[in-house]
C-alpha cells in the first residue's frame, strides 16, 4: 500500500465514523466559540489506530488531545503544536474534524484531512468529504487527484472575475485587520465566501470551485494536507506577506494563478 492510499484509507474511515456519530453527539467549548465533540476524538483516534499500525516509527501532530487514552497505539510518538516538524523525518498531522461548527450545525462543508510531512514538509496529503464521498489527495511530485481523477485548478487570473474564501478566527474583533481585509477583498473580487473548512477551501482551490483563498487564523492541522493538494493541482500558496510559506505559522494566501495570487497579496496588503 502507497503512503497515500494509507492517507486514503484512514481519512475515509474515520470520515464514515463521523458521519455515523453526527446525531448523537454533545458538542463542547474548548475555547470560546471553538467547539470540539465526542465525534473529533473518536475520528482522531481511528486515524492514529490505522497509521501507527503500517508506520509505528513514524511520529503524529493531532488537533485533540489524546493523552487520556493509555492503551492507543502510537501514543507515544504524538509530538506537541510547538515541536519543529523541520526535524522530524516523518510526521502524520492529522485534523479528524475540519469544520466542527458545520458539522454540530449540520450543515454540508466538513472534512478530515491527513498529511504527512517530512521535515517539515508535506509530501503525502488526503482530505475526505463524508458528506459528498470526495476524498481529494496528493504526493508530492505526482499530481493531486479527487476519487482518483487528476485534478486541475481554475487558471482564473483576474481578481475581478474570481470566487474567493477566506477564514476568520473564533475571536474576531471590530475593527481588526481580519475584518478590514474582508471588506477590501468583498470590494475587488467577483464574491466572498466563509465555509467553514479551511481543509476543503484548499481543495477547491486545486479543483476549481474556488479561485483563491486566504487565512490567518488556522493551524497546520487545518491546512497541511491541503497546501500540497493546491501546489500539485498546479495553485500558488505563499505566506500572507508574499513569502515561501512557513506551515507551522499558517497564515496564507493560495490562488489558482501566480496573476491571481499578486492581485489577492496587493488587496491583502493594503494596510
Amino acid at each position: 500500500m502507497s503512503l497515500e492510499d494509507l492517507a486514503i484509507n484512514a481519512a475515509k474511515e474515520a470520515g464514515q465514523l463521523l458521519a455515523a456519530m453526527q446525531d448523537c453527539i454533545n458538542p463542547r467549548e474548548k475555547a470560546p466559540k471553538d467547539l470540539v465533540t465526542e465525534a473529533d476524538i473518536a475520528s482522531q483516534k481511528k486515524i492514529l489506530e490505522i497509521i501507527a499500525e503500517v508506520r509505528p516509527n513514524d511520529y503524529f501532530l493531532g488537533e485533540e488531545d489524546l493523552t487520556a487514552e493509555a492503551d492507543l497505539p502510537g501514543l507515544d510518538r504524538i509530538v506537541g503544536a510547538s515541536t519543529d516538524l523541520s526535524e522530524l523525518e516523518y510526521c502524520w498531522v492529522i485534523d479528524p474534524l475540519d469544520g466542527t461548527a458545520n458539522y454540530v450545525h449540520k450543515l454540508q462543508t466538513y472534512s478530515v484531512s491527513i498529511a504527512l510531512l517530512s521535515y517539515g514538509e508535506p509530501i503525502v496529503a488526503a482530505v475526505y468529504d463524508p458528506v459528498m464521498d470526495d476524498c481529494y489527495s496528493a504526493s508530492l511530485g505526482k499530481g493531486a487527484r479527487v476519487n482518483g481523477q487528476p485534478l486541475q485548478n481554475s487558471g482564473v487570473d483576474d481578481l475581478s472575475r474570481s470566487l474567493i474564501a477566506a477564514s476568520f478566527s473564533a475571536g474576531i474583533e471590530r475593527g481588526s485587520a481580519e475584518v478590514d481585509r474582508w471588506v477590501e477583498m468583498l470590494y475587488e473580487c467577483q464574491a466572498l465566501r466563509r465555509l467553514g473548512s479551511a481543509a476543503l477551501n484548499l481543495c477547491y482551490v486545486a479543483q476549481g470551485g474556488l479561485d483563491g483563498y486566504w487565512a490567518t487564523s488556522v493551524k497546520i492541522w487545518d491546512i497541511a494536507a491541503g497546501v500540497l493538494v493546491v501546489r500539485e493541482a498546479g495553485g500558488i500558496i505563499t505566506s500572507i506577506d508574499g513569502q515561501p510559506l512557513e506551515i507551522q505559522e499558517a497564515k496564507f494566501i493560495a490562488a489558482a494563478t501566480e496573476k491571481l495570487h499578486k492581485q489577492m497579496f496587493d488587496v491583502l496588503n493594503r494596510r
